[in-house]
């Protein structure tokens, strides 16, 4: 991991907002009295991101991103604050390295001759084919 990567997912770490709340579903008294489900919220605009690593973590946010610019996760898996808290800042931080690793460029594909040549026939079979079909004269 680079020394930027680092250091926006360490800034994003430190600036996020923790609320912690009861969660639903099954597990017994234990769901119905302790608050263990968090909710993670970090501002996007604080992290200092450059526009093309912005505009990726907006398109992989998604609905996680609000009207206001912040990221909302919400991890309620495990039965634990810290369990949940923990699974909550490591999805933040794939999220933040997956949008701060450029997408590779995509290299041309190459056609030999041969290949090209056989690509052509096997269309022209597939056309006599489709011309074939259709409504039968008597």
């Amino acid at each position: 991991m680079s020394g930027y990567r680092a250091e926006v997912i360490a800034r994003a770490l430190a600036q996020t907002e923790e609320k912690f709340f009861v969660a639903g579903g099954p597990g017994g008294q234990n769901v119905n009295k302790v608050a263990t489900a968090v909710q993670l919220r970090v501002s996007v605009y604080a992290l200092g991101l450059t526009p093309e690593a912005y505009h990726r973590l907006v398109e992989l946010a998604g609905s996680k991103l609000t009207k206001d610019g912040e990221i909302v996760l919400t991890a309620r898996e495990y039965r634990t604050q810290e369990q949940n808290r923990e699974a909550a800042r490591a999805r933040l931080s794939a999220m933040l390295e997956e949008a701060l690793t450029p997408p590779r460029p995509r290299a041309k594909s190459r056609l030999n001759r041969v290949g090209k040549v056989q690509r052509l026939k096997e269309k022209k079979a597939r056309g006599a084919v489709k011309a074939g079909r259709g409504k039968v004269e008597w």
